[in-house]
Formats: structure tokens, sequence, C-alpha cells
């Protein structure tokens, strides 16, 4: 019953919320142990001083993908909360981890840019698309490429559905593909 599965999306998207509400509503089914990986917070241990460069994101989504594939091989089902703004980093996950999917996030960036002003997240840095304006911060999306994912598995319309609704999608997918198949 071990799976991984990847949560992308722009920055401000809900990756956050709906990752955490999956865990809950998986809990609240009987499935414990659910581990979710939150890059913004892993990212401190890695990189306690975030330059966001490529080689830097190229260090931290491998030890990301190399942490997820060590909880799955060991047992744990795994949930990444995490942009990922290069497919390569989401497809080396695919490649590495058996039951792998991606869920993503669609959200228009203007939206994302307005639930970022006011959004008080506890790992994520705040005011990053300001920043991207004003001091030329590297934010997918706005200065450096974001790749939709090709085929995800999961498609959620953060627009339009609830976090709730969001997260029942999840779990139905993930019900039906890997823990109950």
């Amino acid at each position: 019953m071990t799976w991984a599965v990847w949560i992308t999306g722009l920055p401000g998207s809900g990756k956050t919320a709906v990752a955490q509400r999956t865990r809950s509503v998986l809990e609240a089914r009987g499935i414990s142990g659910v581990t979710v990986l939150e890059l913004d917070e892993i990212r401190k241990f890695i990189t306690p001083n975030p330059a966001y460069s490529e080689e830097e994101r190229e260090i931290v989504y491998a030890a990301l993908v190399y942490m997820a594939k060590l909880l799955v091989d060991s047992g744990t089902p795994v949930i990444i909360d995490a942009t990922a703004n290069r497919r390569r980093y989401r497809d080396r996950a695919r490649a590495v981890i058996q039951k792998f999917a991606e869920v993503y996030i669609a959200c228009p960036l203007e939206t994302c840019m307005a639930r970022e002003r006011v959004r008080k997240a506890e790992h994520a840095p705040s005011g990053i698309y300001r920043k991207a304006e004003e001091e030329e911060a590297t934010v997918p999306g706005v200065n450096v490429p974001y790749e939709t994912p090709l085929q995800p598995e999961v498609v959620v319309d953060s627009e339009r559905m609830s976090v709730a609704e969001s997260a029942a999608k999840v779990v139905g997918f993930l019900i039906e593909r890997f823990i109950s198949g």
C-alpha cells in the first residue's frame, strides 16, 4: 500500500492546503502514516539561505525525490508538496518510485498572486511575486518557466474547486489506483 503522489502547481495555487487536507481525509478513512514532504520546509535544512538558482533547484529536487523513494521503500505512503517547475524533477520521481502519480493544481497566475499576497503559510516564503517584480527573484510562472505536467493522473482546478473538493478528488484516485487496487 505504499505510493507517492506529487502535488505540483504554481506558488499560491493551493498545493499545501490540498496536500494537508488529503492526508487528513486519508487518516479519517483509517489510512494512517502518510507523510507529507513539504519542500518549503525541507529547503530550510538543505539550503538555509536559498539562492533559487537552477543548480540549487537540481540538488534540492534530487534530494526530495530520494527522500520520497526511501520513505516509499520503507512502507510509508508519501505526498510530495512542491512546485517542481521543471518536468524533469517530477519525471525523476516517476522513474524511481513504482507506484507514483502526479496531481496538477491548475490555477491562473493572477489568482495565485492574489492568494499569495494574503496567505499565512507556515513554511513558504512570503511576498515572492512582489519580489519577482522588484528584486528579480526567480519565481516559477513569472521569470522562470513552470512546465505543466503533460499527463497528470489527476487535475484539480483550484480556482473553481474548494480545498475539500480537491482533496476528495485526490483521495478518490488514491483509493482506486493504489489503496484498494
